[in-house]
């Protein structure tokens, strides 16, 4: 995504009963006092049951250069997470929604509030998503969104997580203590 396209895309805001409340700029959104809105995680996985993690680009406002779970976005206005959910594989990860082969919604009420190094805060209502994708879909990263990519065990995964959390972005690790997300994983 271009920083024009960036500069244009609005996320959704949410009150404190987590509905709609108004748009912003997503260029403007994160900052020390980045209100609630609407986000979404996704894991994604092969055919052969390896994980997709990403390695966040350098050049990201949040969380730069930390490993993390395979895409994240932000739903925009009348758009459902779904359907940010296969926009931002097309954008971030280079794939088609021919390449999706299911998409299941595993924790639909996950919130986290994080701040990075630099003061910068994520604060989401984030619902968290597995995807697999169909036996040779590639992956072609957009460089300003994705540093680096490899595909490994759900089990590798999570006792990395563990192990060096601080390698890795807070949501992957406060997602992957959650039960339903790590049986999902660990069942394919």
């Amino acid at each position: 995504m271009t920083t024009d396209q960036t500069a244009s895309e609005q996320v959704v805001l949410l009150d404190e009963t987590k509905a709609p409340s108004g748009v912003a700029d997503k260029a403007t959104v994160h900052t020390n006092y980045t209100p609630l809105h609407l986000a979404f995680s996704c894991y994604v996985i092969d055919s052969d049951g390896r994980v997709l993690v990403t390695r966040r680009a350098l050049t990201k406002l949040t969380f730069p250069g930390v490993w993390t779970n395979s895409m994240c976005g932000h739903p925009g206005p009348g758009e459902t997470p779904e359907e940010a959910l296969v926009r931002r594989g097309t954008e971030e990860l280079g794939m088609s929604a021919t390449d999706f082969v299911s998409v299941e919604c595993i924790l639909p009420d996950f919130e986290y509030r994080a701040a990075d190094s630099a003061g910068v805060v994520e604060w989401e209502v984030c619902p968290v998503f597995v995807a697999r994708v169909a036996p040779g879909a590639r992956i072609e990263f957009a460089p300003d969104e994705v540093d680096a990519f490899e595909w490994v065990s759900a089990r590798a995964l999570i006792e990395g997580v563990q192990a060096t959390p601080f390698a890795f972005s807070p949501w992957i690790g406060e997602q992957l203590s959650h039960a339903p997300l790590r049986e999902a994983l660990l069942g394919f």
